[in-house]
């Protein structure tokens, strides 16, 4: 484990290393002539830069205090930034080469300040849009759902990553958006923490806030597995969230079934522990899993209705596609496996970057029909 962890962390450290030297091997032919006292400075600076994010990473599995908080949301910003602004790099190359093949000779510093400009203006639209959660409506008919569940409604809420850049003030966000929209059920479907070392009893206390008249369950995402995730079920229980063990509840007739995030990724553990359950296959039910994965299991096992998260959507572009390919549809909304309803939300918070391009934060409000 711990050597994979190692290896993760050169590939990142590795990635983040070439880019840094991308930006700076492009402002030295775009913006760098005339200014070679000043040189050593910017390498020095984008060096540093460079490791800042890996390094934030580490002290905040470790420590939570001011200085930490702070250096690991000023290195995330940052980050942000540098998805940008290496995009604008690529930008700055392909026009100005596509300009000198039409025999024209374009002012390189003033492209670059172009390039430069949208990448600044993509990153804060970015991290203005991700402070802005939505309420996203949705309306399901489910088959065999019993008739005291019809007119009701459910929140979704997933992917919060409380830690050191979400933390108290938007779990208070989350709850009053929740207060107001009054709902009959919570469902919570992992990654609520970031997983970085925060005071627990603080972030789950909003909970006890809020009690919708049918409960609010919750199952751990990859986040609360980083360690023991026992931590992290133990601080929501103390404030009034049901959690689901890989076990079925029955509420007023509707079959709710939760399974965490360590049993649910590898497909064989799955398909025993949704057999465990012994699911009715005459009455409608509803899954919480983290990650809309094995969706072919859980329509043979016959749910109903399926609720994730994880994917952020991509979260912001290039990712966006990215994930779009390897989750296809069920990166996102309301889709159908066979007989299986699959929703996956884009998620209330961000992870690393604090930003949002091409995405929406969110949490869902699902009406039955």
């Amino acid at each position: 484990m711990r050597r994979r962890l190692l290896i993760f962390i050169s590939i990142v450290q590795s990635i983040l290393i070439a880019g840094h030297l991308f930006l700076y091997e492009t402002w030295e032919i775009f913006w760098g002539a005339g200014r070679a006292q000043s040189h050593w400075k910017v390498q020095l600076a984008l060096g540093l830069l460079s490791i800042s994010f890996v390094s934030a990473s580490l002290l905040s599995h470790r420590y939570s205090n001011a200085l930490v908080r702070m250096y690991y949301t000023g290195a995330a910003a940052w980050l942000a930034f540098v998805n940008f602004a290496v995009l604008a790099a690529c930008g700055c190359w392909i026009v100005y080469g596509g300009i000198r093949i039409a025999g024209l000779y374009p002012d390189r510093s003033a492209l670059a300040g172009i390039f430069l400009t949208l990448a600044v203006l993509a990153t804060l639209y970015g991290i203005i849009n991700a402070w802005r959660i939505r309420v996203k409506k949705i309306t399901v008919m489910l088959p065999n759902l019993p008739e005291s569940w019809r007119g009701r409604a459910a929140v979704l809420v997933s992917d919060v990553h409380l830690g050191h850049v979400r933390n108290l003030g938007t779990i208070r966000r989350v709850i009053a958006m929740l207060t107001r929209l009054r709902p009959d059920v919570i469902f919570i479907t992992g990654d609520l923490f970031d997983g970085v070392q925060v005071n627990l009893d603080r972030l789950a206390r909003p909970w006890a806030d809020i009690t919708p008249p049918l409960g609010t369950y919750f199952v751990t995402g990859n986040h609360e597995e980083f360690t023991d995730r026992t931590k992290y079920l133990d601080a929501l229980e103390r404030f009034g969230v049901r959690i689901l063990n890989n076990e079925k509840v029955m509420v007023d007739g509707l079959q709710i079934v939760g399974v965490h995030y360590g049993n649910a990724v590898n497909g064989p553990r799955f398909e025993s522990h949704l057999k465990q359950v012994a699911l009715d296959r005459e009455r409608a039910s509803i899954l919480l899993v983290h990650e809309p994965r094995h969706l072919a299991i859980a329509e043979a096992e016959g749910f109903s209705l399926q609720l994730s998260g994880h994917t952020h959507r991509g979260q912001f572009f290039p990712f966006t596609r990215i994930v779009a390919r390897i989750y296809k549809q069920y990166a996102y909304g309301l889709q159908q496996w066979g007989n299986l309803a699959v929703y996956t939300t884009s998620g209330a918070g961000t992870w690393g970057p604090p930003i949002r391009v091409g995405t929406n934060p969110e949490i869902v409000l699902i009406q039955f029909e």
